[in-house]
């Protein structure tokens, strides 16, 4: 049973069923095994909880004016 774990930012619901379906398709796909033994895992970081070239992302998106 293949589990696949992805760690990302906040996003709308819509956007992480669309994620988990088609995360799943591939798995699917490559690994020739049947869809209800996949699994997909996420989770969310908040903007906060992680940066890039020392600042947050949540300092990085205030310095380009978007919240």
């Amino acid at each position: 049973m293949p589990i696949i774990r992805i760690e990302i930012g906040k996003h709308g619901k819509e956007q992480r069923r669309e994620l988990i379906h088609k995360v799943t398709e591939v798995v699917v796909d490559v690994l020739k095994v049947p869809e209800t033994n996949c699994m997909v895992l996420l989770k969310e970081i908040a903007d906060e909880n992680w940066g890039v070239g020392g600042k947050t992302i949540e300092e990085l998106k205030e310095s380009f004016g978007k919240k």
